[in-house]
């Protein structure tokens, strides 16, 4: 397990500090810095973070990716204390395996590497999952629990829910858990229990006073995004695409296993007595099964806080598929507890084994490392040393070409701006394009004017543009329309800038100098 733990984390390292950011990397490097309550696209937690760490250190790939850095950390620390929780301290190769199997997994490997808000939204969840697990374990052995795990558990997932909306599912789950567990109903006359939901609750107040005071875009955005308001009609290939992208991210490997879990979950509790338990580990509520099974301690709530999690969060995404399109990564959040459930698959009861290797089902194991090996390295190459679509095609995979050729485009875009002198205004025709402009000229006052709505169109008003001379910089993803020359007086001939790497074309930008924007009272 240690070779490709070590070629991973190698991958990871070259991806985090050679690598020029993705176009929503960018973006939301951006909205740090304009500091909101929240945003169009997404809660603020990530441009919090990214405003703080740019005011601190300065702009740079390591500090675009330093919250990546400590994120993970975070992550796969929590991983530790789980598997020491769940099979003693002594052990020795579950935290490896766990390790191994989410850093194979095409998923997690990628959105633990992008500064998007996913690495944080995923870390949270799980560090809140882990305290309330230990909370209930806590309160169905003394009756009463750690205070400080349940409020530290409504903290994280409030902090999760500033991340992403779906954080939802993790709280559903929780809740869940002690509605249906008869043993911890009393919870529900606890007011513990509502004073951490009021905590949790109050993390996304200030999501709610950015909505109220623009009109409540953001929601109105998720809402027409998850529900088709066009009309009702079902998609049944939606779920088919929905579910095969999930399995090919997750890693095939990976599915089988929880595959595995799920349906010995579902033997043990028609046959609970058919398992054989015993406490070889420090955790009396999850003890190590003699047998390669798995039993289901019926104390803990480790596994019923697992299923919940996943159950709810990818049956919910199940049936938006069936009438919207719902994308493989909006179920990120299901598999988190379900990791640590998966050594016991892999590796052998160690009792008498001696120094033999403790792991089974090898060549599974090595063909689920080869697949995410694979992946991970051309992840790296595609988005750090060539687009692997300019290979063979000149229009496919345009979001990975836009990786390439900033130092350029930016040279060019300053030779042409001194032309127009006094600042001109920096337009660009994409809030991708916009971005990663704003990010090479360290410029936070790149305009985007495109068809979608995006962030730019609530900090800038286009009535209200100055009297001044422009330039606009397109690409053939997204060119100039006759709709954004009008709004200027004159326009020359575009000049083009290539991008090549290795002698390899992979796109081309324009950039158009516009001679005196029409503001407010020009047209």
């Amino acid at each position: 397990m240690l070779l490709p733990l070590v070629a991973l984390l190698l991958l990871r390292l070259v991806f985090w500090f050679a690598t020029f950011p993705n176009p929503d990397e960018a973006y939301y490097w951006l909205w740090g810095q304009h500091p909101a309550f929240s945003y169009y696209d997404h809660p603020p937690l990530q441009a919090w973070v990214q405003g703080l760490g740019t005011a601190v250190f300065g702009r740079s790939a390591f500090t675009l990716r330093l919250p990546n850095l400590i994120s993970n950390g975070v992550f796969f620390y929590t991983y530790y204390q789980i598997t020491r929780y769940l099979y003693g301290e002594k052990d020795r190769y579950s935290f490896w395996l766990v390790m191994t199997l989410v850093l194979t997994s095409p998923l997690y490997f990628l959105f633990l590497a992008l500064a998007w808000h996913d690495h944080l939204l995923i870390t949270l969840s799980l560090v809140s999952a882990y305290l309330f697990i230990r909370f209930l374990d806590a309160y169905l052995r003394d009756g009463k629990g750690q205070n400080w795990r349940l409020y530290g558990a409504a903290v994280t997932i409030g902090l999760a829910g500033l991340c992403k909306y779906t954080a939802v599912f993790v709280a559903l789950g929780f809740a869940a858990t002690v509605v249906c567990d008869q043993r911890l109903r009393p919870l529900l006359r606890d007011r513990r229990i509502y004073l951490a939901g009021a905590i949790a609750t109050s993390a996304i107040l200030p999501i709610v006073l950015w909505n109220y005071t623009n009109d409540f875009q953001s929601f109105r955005y998720y809402f027409d995004r998850s529900i088709n308001t066009s009309g009702f009609r079902f998609q049944f290939a939606e779920p088919l695409k929905f579910f095969l992208f999930s399995v090919l991210m997750l890693s095939p490997v990976n599915c089988w296993a929880i595959f595995q879990v799920l349906k010995r979950r579902q033997k043990v509790e028609v046959s609970p007595n058919e398992e054989i338990f015993t406490t070889t580990n420090e955790n009396p509520y999850f003890p190590v099964p003699a047998s390669p099974r798995l039993p289901v301690s019926s104390a803990s709530v480790y596994q019923t806080v697992a299923l919940w999690v996943f159950a709810i969060s990818s049956i919910t995404l199940t049936a938006i598929s069936l009438v919207y399109t719902a994308l493989y990564y909006w179920n990120i959040l299901a598999y988190l507890l379900l990791f640590p459930l998966l050594p016991t698959l892999f590796i052998k009861n160690q009792q008498g084994a001696g120094n033999a290797s403790p792991l089974r089902r090898k060549s599974l194991l090595l063909t689920g490392q080869i697949y995410g090996l694979l992946f991970a390295a051309l992840l790296v190459v595609n988005y750090s040393i060539l687009p692997l679509a300019s290979l063979g095609s000149k229009d496919a995979d345009p979001e990975s070409r836009m990786l390439f050729g900033w130092k350029d485009v930016a040279a060019a875009v300053r030779q042409e701006a001194a032309q127009l002198g006094n600042e001109p205004l920096l337009v660009t025709t994409d809030y991708r394009s916009a971005s990663a402009l704003a990010y090479q000229l360290q410029n936070p006052h790149v305009i985007a004017i495109a068809d979608r709505i995006d962030q730019f169109d609530f900090w800038y008003n286009e009535g209200d543009f100055p009297s001044k001379d422009a330039l606009i910089l397109a690409d053939d993803w997204h060119p100039i329309t006759p709709e954004l020359l009008s709004r200027f007086q004159q326009t020359s001939a575009p000049i083009t800038v290539p991008v090549t790497r290795f002698g390899v074309w992979i796109k081309d930008y324009y950039v158009v100098l516009s001679v005196i924007a029409k503001g407010r009272g020009q047209e």
